[in-house]
C-alpha cells in the first residue's frame, strides 16, 4: 500500500537565489510543487546524491558562505 503523502511540517528556509531558480525548475520538470519537490529530494537523498561529490560541492559551498552572506 503506497504511502499517503501528508505535509506533517512547515518550516522556514532561507535559500540563495539560485538555489530557488533551481528548485522551482525541478519541481517544474518533475511536475511537482517547490514543497513536493523538496520532500522527494530528501526522502531519497542517498539515491540522488554522488556522496564524493557532495562532500566536495559541501566543502566550496561552506566556504564561499560567509562572503555570500553579506
Amino acid at each position: 500500500m503506497p504511502k499517503r503523502f501528508k505535509l506533517t511540517r512547515r518550516f522556514p528556509v532561507a535559500m540563495t537565489e539560485d538555489g530557488f531558480r533551481r528548485l522551482r525548475r525541478f519541481a517544474a520538470e518533475a511536475g511537482l510543487d517547490e514543497g513536493e519537490a523538496l520532500s522527494f529530494l530528501f526522502e531519497n537523498f542517498d539515491s540522488v546524491t554522488d556522496n564524493e561529490n557532495l562532500t566536495h560541492r559541501l566543502r566550496v559551498f561552506n566556504s564561499s558562505l560567509e562572503s555570500r552572506k553579506r
